[in-house]
């Protein structure tokens, strides 16, 4: 059996770890969520940001790693109305649909806090996350656009269109700003990015697919929401041909966590028996 010194070495690391140093905390995250794909020009952008919201729990290694499980709920949308691209416009359309992830992640402090009462931190890790895409007709009529298969996913006359999944794996990264409060309490401001692997958050990706062969196995629905610009005043309302661009292959989507998180420390471990016993030898956070 071939032996793995750098493990072994970061095993040993965590294990004989000083008692004082490790602490679980509970976490609160209040923020906005957002997303980057077919709909925005732009590839990052605040503009149609939703109110987010996380509950999750985070053990602290030493003075600078920290691990941290996160389930968090947002929403993300987009609307081809607030583009300037006359191509964009003249595509008219939009998405709506609710994130629901559970993320775990790796922190690093770059300053100690136990001396510090500011630190930046940087993070990474690994999500699921599910999400299912819908629009409203003409009649405001909510519309879940995956079984339409607007770009003939699962089609027979398109057999090599997949349909996509709504659950997903995705990598989130990110950096912030941490502050103590006080002994017990921290309050950190971070941005954080999702890296997926679909490109189908806003149910939109590739090319127009026939109109007579979605008509024939989605129904007319599927065509009045798979191209829209008919829905315009002075447009000439001619669905595109089969093949014409409808959206880019070449980027996934991507979705994004920002806002504040808050950190206490839980009333068990070995950080907070020994503050209670008057043990600790720290020293009070400064600036």
């Amino acid at each position: 059996m071939v032996k793995k010194p750098g493990f072994i070495f970061i095993l040993l690391s965590i294990t004989f770890l000083p008692a004082k140093s490790q602490e679980w905390t509970g976490d609160l995250f209040v923020g906005t969520s957002n997303y980057t794909g077919d709909l925005l020009e732009s590839r990052y952008t605040m503009n149609n940001s939703h109110l987010a919201l996380g509950l999750g729990a985070g053990y602290r290694f030493n003075e600078h790693i920290r691990v941290r499980a996160m389930f968090s709920f947002g929403k993300i949308t987009a609307d081809d109305k607030d583009n300037k691209d006359p191509f964009l416009l003249a595509r008219n359309l939009n998405f709506f649909s609710s994130i629901t992830e559970l993320s775990v992640t790796g922190h690093y402090d770059f300053l100690d806090m136990n001396f510090h009462r500011v630190t930046p931190y940087v993070f990474a890790g690994i999500s699921i996350f599910r999400f299912n895409p819908y629009t409203y007709d003409t009649l405001g009529n909510k519309v879940m656009l995956k079984p339409l298969s607007t770009e003939g996913q699962g089609m027979a006359a398109y057999p090599n269109r997949k349909p996509y999944s709504l659950t997903q794996f995705a990598i989130p990264f990110g950096a912030g700003i941490k502050f103590a409060i006080n002994e017990n309490i921290t309050l950190a401001w971070e941005v954080g990015l999702r890296k997926t692997f679909t490109d189908y958050l806003d149910d939109l990706s590739n090319n127009y697919v026939d109109q007579a062969a979605l008509l024939a196995e989605r129904g007319a629905i599927a065509v009045e929401l798979a191209y829209r610009g008919d829905e315009l005043k002075n447009s000439p309302g001619t669905y595109p041909a089969d093949g014409t661009v409808r959206g880019g292959p070449d980027y996934k989507d991507w979705y994004y966590f920002s806002g504040f998180t808050a950190s206490y420390t839980l009333p068990f471990g070995s950080s907070y028996i020994n503050s209670q016993k008057g043990k600790t030898d720290c020293p009070k956070p400064v600036f």
